[in-house]
């Protein structure tokens, strides 16, 4: 037993750390997902804006001035939460390089939320498939902002997929995007950038609304928010499109549809997956008893069911996998 340990060790000693990192993450994400008793950096940047906003929002009223907190928010947590990783691995990796790595992998696998979004479709589908509406629609309001109660089985299966097809650049690919820019060309690393551009998408998550209290507040989270990830969502839809195997059909209802979203980037998102999958998303939503048309996006070519929500999963997957094995084998190239 300790010969094959130190045998592991040994083969693992002549991998680009980069790699392990990059690899053991996605893995960790992949069979765990984020374990919900165990402490989590959101919760920590979540009592962070809830903090703030509480303590300095009421005393400021001028548009001009709670923009200005917006500003000082969105830049006090993205740098807090890069250099205190970073600082975190860099003292840890002092002491015990091994431990380093390992804080690391655990930091970037918090990053990731691939299989937390997959368990929490499985949790609203299983009782869907019974024809328990009422449960799946109590499940659903845990994960979503729209209204669920009078939502129907059809209605259920694309908030679902929606949901499931938003998040996949902002919760999946987007992250693993800036963990390999942080390794190939700062010296941060992969996991403290994946880190800030998770604070980005906490704070657009919390306080990039338009009503208000949110709508000066958070205007340059959301602002910020959506530069990002510009770059790693038109990356995400040339990879669907090429896995798919339909790569001019969903180029071509993206430049049709992708538009229409007042979102540069869920817009997008959506549209190719729904392209991929012939189906169509969007249309009447319901947002705390207030009606809201959403654009339609995509061709109504096949009904959005509990099997086009899985294959959407399996869309993400592929795309996410193909990311990692080319950057690892640049990596690879590189050392």
């Amino acid at each position: 037993m300790i010969e094959t340990s130190t045998k592991i060790l040994q083969f693992f000693s002549f991998l680009p750390a980069v790699v392990v990192t990059l690899s053991a993450a996605s893995g960790l994400d992949f069979i765990l997902g984020d374990p919900w008793s165990l402490p989590h950096p959101v919760q920590w940047m979540g009592n962070y804006i809830q903090g703030y906003q509480k303590l300095l929002l009421p005393r400021v009223q001028s548009p001009i001035g709670q923009r200005l907190l917006g500003v000082i928010l969105m830049l006090s947590l993205v740098v807090l939460s890069v250099t205190l990783s970073w600082g975190a691995i860099a003292l840890t990796t002092q002491f015990r390089p091994w431990l380093g790595q390992g804080l690391a992998i655990v930091l970037l696998a918090s990053c990731f939320a691939g299989r937390s979004l997959r368990r929490a479709a499985e949790e609203v589908l299983k009782p869907l498939g019974t024809g328990d509406l009422v449960a799946a629609r109590d499940r659903l309001k845990l994960y979503v902002g729209r209204d669920t109660e009078k939502l129907s089985e059809a209605e259920l299966h694309r908030a679902l997929f929606e949901t499931a097809t938003e998040n996949a650049v902002d919760g999946v690919l987007a992250p693993l995007f800036f963990a390999i820019l942080g390794a190939a060309m700062t010296p941060l690393g992969a996991a403290p950038m994946a880190m800030g551009y998770k604070a980005l998408s906490t704070l657009d998550s919390m306080v990039g609304y338009k009503e208000m209290p949110y709508r000066y507040l958070g205007w340059c989270s959301a602002k910020t928010e959506d530069i990002a990830t510009w770059l790693p969502c038109r990356l995400a839809v040339l990879s669907i499109a090429l896995w798919s195997g339909q790569s001019r059909q969903v180029l071509r209802l993206c430049r049709r549809d992708a538009h229409r979203d007042p979102s540069p980037n869920a817009g997008w998102s959506e549209c190719a997956y729904a392209a991929a999958l012939d189906v169509q998303v969007g249309g009447q939503n319901t947002y705390r008893g207030v009606i809201k048309e959403k654009p339609l996006l995509g061709d109504d070519l096949r009904p959005l069911t509990a099997e086009r929500v899985e294959r959407a999963f399996g869309l993400t997957r592929r795309c996410f996998l193909s990311w990692l094995g080319l950057a690892i084998a640049v990596f690879f190239w590189q050392s």
